[in-house]
Protein backbone atom coordinates (compact mmCIF):
# COMPACT_ATOMS: atom_id res chain seq x y z
CA UNK A 1 0.00 0.00 0.00
CA UNK A 2 1.58 3.50 -1.32
CA UNK A 3 2.66 5.51 2.26
CA UNK A 4 2.06 8.44 2.67
CA UNK A 5 5.45 10.53 2.60
CA UNK A 6 5.37 14.02 3.45
CA UNK A 7 9.62 15.18 4.07
CA UNK A 8 12.93 14.32 2.97
CA UNK A 9 16.54 15.17 4.35
CA UNK A 10 20.06 15.44 3.40
CA UNK A 11 23.32 14.96 4.62
CA UNK A 12 26.56 15.36 2.79
CA UNK A 13 26.98 12.18 0.79
CA UNK A 14 23.17 10.70 1.34
CA UNK A 15 19.39 11.86 1.41
CA UNK A 16 17.19 10.03 3.33
CA UNK A 17 13.26 9.30 3.62
CA UNK A 18 11.05 8.22 6.79
CA UNK A 19 7.93 5.92 5.11
CA UNK A 20 5.54 5.47 7.79
CA UNK A 21 2.65 3.40 8.99
CA UNK A 22 0.14 5.81 7.24
CA UNK A 23 -0.91 4.79 3.94
CA UNK A 24 -3.37 5.96 1.29
CA UNK A 25 -6.99 5.18 1.64
CA UNK A 26 -9.35 5.10 -1.16
CA UNK A 27 -12.34 4.17 0.96
CA UNK A 28 -11.41 7.30 2.86
CA UNK A 29 -13.97 10.67 1.51
CA UNK A 30 -13.16 13.16 4.44
CA UNK A 31 -10.60 14.96 2.61
CA UNK A 32 -7.67 13.54 3.23
CA UNK A 33 -7.54 10.10 1.86
CA UNK A 34 -4.58 8.63 4.45
CA UNK A 35 -5.19 6.47 7.30
CA UNK A 36 -2.76 4.71 9.82
CA UNK A 37 -2.28 0.60 8.89
CA UNK A 38 -1.30 -1.82 11.27
CA UNK A 39 0.55 -3.58 8.90
CA UNK A 40 2.65 -1.30 7.20
CA UNK A 41 5.88 -1.14 9.19
CA UNK A 42 7.99 2.00 8.80
CA UNK A 43 11.51 1.95 7.64
CA UNK A 44 14.50 4.53 6.66
CA UNK A 45 15.41 4.71 2.97
CA UNK A 46 18.97 5.86 2.72
CA UNK A 47 20.27 6.89 -0.94
CA UNK A 48 23.42 7.91 -2.40
CA UNK A 49 23.67 11.29 -4.00
CA UNK A 50 24.97 11.78 -7.20
CA UNK A 51 24.10 9.74 -10.41
CA UNK A 52 22.79 6.05 -10.13
CA UNK A 53 21.89 6.46 -6.73
CA UNK A 54 18.64 5.31 -6.64
CA UNK A 55 19.66 1.90 -7.29
CA UNK A 56 21.78 1.80 -4.77
CA UNK A 57 19.11 2.65 -1.87
CA UNK A 58 19.06 0.63 1.13
CA UNK A 59 15.62 0.61 3.46
CA UNK A 60 15.86 -0.07 7.47
CA UNK A 61 13.01 -1.27 9.33
CA UNK A 62 12.20 0.50 12.85
CA UNK A 63 8.76 -0.23 13.18
CA UNK A 64 5.20 1.63 13.53
CA UNK A 65 5.22 4.76 13.52
CA UNK A 66 5.31 7.96 11.20
CA UNK A 67 6.96 10.55 10.80
CA UNK A 68 5.64 14.02 8.94
CA UNK A 69 8.63 16.60 9.40
CA UNK A 70 12.65 15.82 9.88
CA UNK A 71 14.37 18.54 11.32
CA UNK A 72 18.05 17.86 10.32
CA UNK A 73 20.09 14.65 8.98
CA UNK A 74 23.87 14.46 9.25
CA UNK A 75 26.60 11.97 9.35
CA UNK A 76 28.28 11.59 12.37
CA UNK A 77 32.06 11.44 12.91
CA UNK A 78 32.26 7.32 12.69
CA UNK A 79 29.77 7.47 9.53
CA UNK A 80 26.79 7.16 10.98
CA UNK A 81 23.75 8.68 10.00
CA UNK A 82 21.65 10.92 12.05
CA UNK A 83 17.99 12.04 11.73
CA UNK A 84 16.25 13.77 14.17
CA UNK A 85 12.20 14.83 14.10
CA UNK A 86 9.11 14.60 15.47
CA UNK A 87 7.70 10.63 15.44
CA UNK A 88 4.27 9.41 16.14
CA UNK A 89 2.17 6.57 16.84
CA UNK A 90 -1.40 5.51 15.70
CA UNK A 91 -3.53 7.44 18.72
CA UNK A 92 -1.53 10.70 18.36
CA UNK A 93 -2.08 10.35 14.31
CA UNK A 94 -6.02 9.73 15.39
CA UNK A 95 -6.07 13.08 17.36
CA UNK A 96 -4.05 14.82 14.77
CA UNK A 97 -6.10 13.61 11.99
CA UNK A 98 -9.28 14.24 13.43
CA UNK A 99 -8.60 17.71 13.12
CA UNK A 100 -7.60 18.16 9.77
CA UNK A 101 -10.98 16.41 9.06
CA UNK A 102 -13.14 18.43 11.51
CA UNK A 103 -14.34 15.80 13.40
CA UNK A 104 -17.06 16.31 16.04
CA UNK A 105 -14.80 14.68 18.81
CA UNK A 106 -11.65 16.68 17.72
CA UNK A 107 -11.24 19.09 20.58
CA UNK A 108 -11.04 22.46 22.03
CA UNK A 109 -7.41 23.14 20.24
CA UNK A 110 -4.90 21.50 17.53
CA UNK A 111 -3.39 19.05 18.96
CA UNK A 112 -1.08 16.32 17.94
CA UNK A 113 0.91 13.11 19.82
CA UNK A 114 4.26 13.64 18.64
CA UNK A 115 7.31 13.53 20.79
CA UNK A 116 11.01 14.42 19.58
CA UNK A 117 13.22 11.15 18.25
CA UNK A 118 16.12 10.45 17.02
CA UNK A 119 17.50 7.19 14.34
CA UNK A 120 21.20 6.73 13.90
CA UNK A 121 21.16 4.67 10.72
CA UNK A 122 24.81 2.63 11.02
CA UNK A 123 25.64 1.82 7.15
CA UNK A 124 28.16 -0.59 8.21
CA UNK A 125 26.49 -2.96 10.48
CA UNK A 126 23.20 -2.37 8.85
CA UNK A 127 21.30 -1.10 12.15
CA UNK A 128 19.12 1.12 13.16
CA UNK A 129 18.79 2.62 16.88
CA UNK A 130 16.02 4.75 17.75
CA UNK A 131 15.36 6.73 20.73
CA UNK A 132 13.30 9.60 22.26
CA UNK A 133 14.86 12.91 22.64
CA UNK A 134 12.21 14.79 24.60
CA UNK A 135 8.58 14.15 26.72
CA UNK A 136 6.89 17.28 25.10
CA UNK A 137 4.35 16.67 22.08
CA UNK A 138 6.02 18.89 19.27
CA UNK A 139 5.79 19.52 15.75
CA UNK A 140 7.10 21.89 12.72
CA UNK A 141 10.86 20.95 13.58
CA UNK A 142 13.41 23.56 12.24
CA UNK A 143 16.46 24.90 12.50
CA UNK A 144 19.06 27.66 11.25
CA UNK A 145 19.24 26.28 7.76
CA UNK A 146 23.33 27.04 7.50
CA UNK A 147 23.00 23.41 9.31
CA UNK A 148 21.24 21.26 6.58
CA UNK A 149 22.51 18.55 5.96
CA UNK A 150 25.38 18.43 9.12
CA UNK A 151 25.05 18.86 12.82
CA UNK A 152 23.21 21.61 14.14
CA UNK A 153 23.54 22.46 18.17
CA UNK A 154 20.24 24.48 18.22
CA UNK A 155 16.46 22.87 16.86
CA UNK A 156 13.25 25.05 17.41
CA UNK A 157 9.60 23.19 17.42
CA UNK A 158 6.06 24.23 18.21
CA UNK A 159 4.80 22.54 21.12
CA UNK A 160 1.23 21.52 21.95
CA UNK A 161 -0.44 20.98 24.69
CA UNK A 162 -0.33 17.44 26.70
CA UNK A 163 -2.43 15.06 25.93
CA UNK A 164 -5.07 15.45 28.75
CA UNK A 165 -5.56 19.76 26.98
CA UNK A 166 -3.23 20.93 29.57
CA UNK A 167 -1.18 23.58 29.02
CA UNK A 168 -0.87 26.06 26.12
CA UNK A 169 0.41 26.43 22.69
CA UNK A 170 4.38 27.48 23.06
CA UNK A 171 7.74 27.57 20.93
CA UNK A 172 10.28 25.62 21.91
CA UNK A 173 14.27 25.77 21.58
CA UNK A 174 16.63 22.80 22.11
CA UNK A 175 19.96 23.12 22.88
CA UNK A 176 21.30 19.45 21.78
CA UNK A 177 24.79 20.15 23.37
CA UNK A 178 23.67 20.57 26.94
CA UNK A 179 20.37 19.39 26.86
CA UNK A 180 18.89 22.71 27.66
CA UNK A 181 15.42 23.20 26.72
CA UNK A 182 13.57 26.55 26.67
CA UNK A 183 9.79 27.52 26.18
CA UNK A 184 7.64 31.02 24.50
CA UNK A 185 4.51 29.76 25.64
CA UNK A 186 1.30 31.70 24.37
CA UNK A 187 -2.39 32.36 25.80
CA UNK A 188 -5.49 29.89 25.35
CA UNK A 189 -6.65 30.32 21.73
CA UNK A 190 -3.04 31.26 20.50
CA UNK A 191 -1.37 29.39 18.27
CA UNK A 192 2.12 29.80 16.79
CA UNK A 193 3.06 28.63 13.23
CA UNK A 194 6.16 26.91 12.73
CA UNK A 195 9.02 29.29 13.37
CA UNK A 196 11.29 30.03 10.92
CA UNK A 197 14.95 31.15 11.57
CA UNK A 198 16.42 34.07 9.46
CA UNK A 199 20.00 35.23 10.31
CA UNK A 200 21.01 38.64 11.34
CA UNK A 201 22.60 40.77 8.58
CA UNK A 202 25.64 41.85 10.44
CA UNK A 203 26.94 41.92 13.86
CA UNK A 204 25.18 45.20 14.66
CA UNK A 205 21.87 43.04 14.55
CA UNK A 206 23.04 39.54 16.25
CA UNK A 207 21.39 39.81 19.45
CA UNK A 208 22.35 38.37 22.81
CA UNK A 209 24.15 35.96 21.34
CA UNK A 210 26.58 37.69 19.60
CA UNK A 211 28.16 37.51 16.05
CA UNK A 212 28.46 34.36 14.52
CA UNK A 213 26.42 32.15 17.10
CA UNK A 214 24.07 29.63 15.52
CA UNK A 215 21.08 31.55 17.02
CA UNK A 216 22.47 34.87 15.91
CA UNK A 217 18.85 35.85 14.06
CA UNK A 218 15.54 35.78 14.61
CA UNK A 219 12.43 33.54 14.66
CA UNK A 220 9.69 34.35 12.31
CA UNK A 221 6.22 33.17 13.74
CA UNK A 222 2.57 33.67 12.77
CA UNK A 223 0.04 33.93 15.49
CA UNK A 224 -3.36 33.23 14.94
CA UNK A 225 -5.62 34.09 17.70
CA UNK A 226 -8.43 31.86 17.47
CA UNK A 227 -10.81 33.98 19.92
CA UNK A 228 -10.53 37.29 17.58
CA UNK A 229 -10.22 35.83 14.51
CA UNK A 230 -7.05 37.34 13.84
CA UNK A 231 -3.39 36.91 12.79
CA UNK A 232 -0.13 38.73 13.74
CA UNK A 233 3.22 38.03 12.84
CA UNK A 234 6.20 37.75 15.67
CA UNK A 235 9.73 38.41 15.32
CA UNK A 236 11.52 36.97 18.07
CA UNK A 237 15.09 37.04 19.27
CA UNK A 238 15.89 33.43 18.35
CA UNK A 239 19.20 33.94 21.21
CA UNK A 240 16.50 34.80 23.98
CA UNK A 241 12.52 33.31 23.62
CA UNK A 242 11.96 35.07 27.03
CA UNK A 243 12.79 38.94 25.42
CA UNK A 244 9.91 40.84 24.10
CA UNK A 245 9.06 40.48 20.54
CA UNK A 246 11.64 42.67 18.18
CA UNK A 247 8.64 43.30 16.20
CA UNK A 248 5.16 42.80 15.94
CA UNK A 249 3.17 43.06 12.78
CA UNK A 250 -1.01 42.74 12.89
CA UNK A 251 -1.70 41.87 9.41
CA UNK A 252 -5.24 42.43 7.76
CA UNK A 253 -6.84 39.43 7.86
CA UNK A 254 -6.77 36.02 9.50
CA UNK A 255 -3.74 33.33 8.67
CA UNK A 256 -4.77 29.67 8.78
CA UNK A 257 -3.61 28.21 12.01
CA UNK A 258 0.05 26.23 11.56
CA UNK A 259 0.68 27.58 7.93
CA UNK A 260 4.63 26.84 7.56
CA UNK A 261 6.64 26.92 4.56
CA UNK A 262 9.86 29.38 3.61
CA UNK A 263 10.48 33.05 3.49
CA UNK A 264 13.25 34.74 1.41
CA UNK A 265 14.54 38.08 1.61
CA UNK A 266 13.84 40.80 -0.88
CA UNK A 267 16.57 40.74 -2.60
CA UNK A 268 16.33 37.40 -3.90
CA UNK A 269 12.91 38.22 -5.05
Amino acid sequence: MPALKHDFAITEHHVVFLEGSVTFDPGEHSGIPYGWNDEQPSRIGVMPRGGGGARRIRWFEIGQGYAMHLANAYEDPYGRIVIEGPSVGRDGWQRSWKWWVGAPERGAEPNSGSRGCRWTVDLAAGAVRQEWTDDLTVEFPTINEDFTGREHRLQYALSFPDDLGIGNHALVKYDRTTGARSLRPFGTGQLPSEAVFVPAAGDAEAGAAGAGAEDAGYLLTVVSDLNADASRLLVLDASDLGAAPVATVHLPRRVPAMIHGSWIPDAAN
